[in-house]
């Protein structure tokens, strides 16, 4: 029954229904990709095709699409719920964070979304590493800018 609840018990904020509910939308938009594409839907690799920098199957104008449609959608979801719009660090920051992004991205041969999402449900071995060494990867930074008392949640 506490999934029922809009608040987690000592997790002021969460939003459980709002958390299983967009849990949904990408695992329907990820098969949708998969049986209407025929690829798999990894952000990263669909982004290295819209600019180029990858071949592959998905036209360029669909990859494009996808691309243009992630931040929209989430603009016309924030916009109909009233939610709150998410903060940024600042222009340079978020540019820097997505060229290392980018450039761990290729490195890694996909990102959280096609390792994360589409390789784990296919029990890919690659998959399953790289989710786990994002995981760590996460609890590692989270434990680090604790210890030097930097607040990681508002």
């Amino acid at each position: 029954m506490i999934l029922l609840a809009t608040e987690l018990p000592g997790f002021a904020g969460s939003a459980p229904l709002a958390g299983l509910a967009g849990g949904l939308l990408i695992g329907l938009a990820a098969a949708l990709m998969l049986l209407g594409a025929g690829r798999i839907a990894g952000v990263s690799g669909i982004a290295a095709r819209a600019v180029g920098l990858a071949s592959g199957s998905l036209p360029r104008s669909g990859a494009w699409a996808f691309i243009i449609g992630l931040p929209l959608g989430a603009l016309i979801v924030t916009s109909l719920s009233g939610a709150a719009v998410p903060a940024f660090a600042g222009t340079v920051p978020l540019v820097i964070a997505g060229l290392i992004v980018g450039v761990g991205t290729r490195l890694g041969s996909g990102c959280t979304s096609g390792h994360g999402v589409c390789g784990m449900s296919r029990l890919s071995q690659r998959s399953l590493v790289a989710t786990a060494t994002f995981m760590a990867t996460g609890f590692a930074t989270v434990a680090a800018m604790n210890a030097f008392g930097i607040e990681v949640l508002p």
